[in-house]
């Protein structure tokens, strides 16, 4: 789902570069010692995950695990996603570098704002309901990340306007896998390690 070099107004990709600057730079402040072996592996899972992906017009569809990422990290996962996002951008020309700050914005925002609506779901829970929680915050990652797709191409163009609609649209069914998976991730995690959801939510109390 990354939008490309070119497709986006100056003034769209300027703001962009600027909120993901600063979610960026509030993360860090997130990434506790604790936390730096799960954002890795969450960047590394992201990075995996998204490298097969059909073009869609300015945009593309693939498998992005961002709500994973944010369930688990909290604000931690803007940086993490960030570097997934410059490793592709750099060794394989996935979006771009022009267009990395909007990039970030779209997928790790979402993240974030899975991670506060489905926290309370995962600590201290039995693994079938911290596994429902799981997968709410991947399906709302995704469709949270269409949206800001989508509203993005519109807000640079009318001409962007029923590319918009087609890329929400489309995906749909990536909405449901992801849900699916990060719901089979949680549930595995409150089996093996609960104990992960409470180091990873430390910090995130505001």
């Amino acid at each position: 789902m990354h939008i490309v070099d070119g497709a986006l107004s100056t003034e769209v990709v300027a703001g962009g570069a600027v909120l993901a600057v600063a979610g960026v730079a509030y993360g860090l402040r997130h990434l506790s010692m604790e936390k730096i072996p799960a954002a890795g592996m969450l960047s590394a899972t992201f990075f995996v995950a998204s490298l097969i992906h059909v073009p869609l017009g300015p945009s593309s569809i693939h498998l992005i695990m961002n709500g994973l990422a944010g369930v688990i990290l909290g604000w931690a996962a803007f940086p993490a996603l960030f570097i997934g996002l410059l490793l592709q951008a750099i060794f394989f020309g996935f979006g771009g570098i022009t267009v990395l700050g909007i990039n970030t914005l779209n997928i790790a925002l979402p993240a974030v704002l899975a991670f506060y609506l489905c926290r309370h779901g995962l600590k201290g829970r039995s693994p079938t309901a911290a596994a429902v929680w799981g997968g709410i915050g991947g399906a709302l990652a995704i469709s949270l990340t269409t949206l800001f797709v989508a509203f993005f191409l519109a807000l640079s163009g009318d001409e962007f306007v029923p590319a918009a609609k087609f890329v929400f649209f489309a995906h749909i069914p990536v909405m449901i896998i992801e849900g699916l998976l990060s719901a089979a991730a949680v549930y595995l995690i409150a089996r093996v390690k609960p104990e992960l959801f409470g180091i990873m939510q430390q910090g995130e109390t505001r």
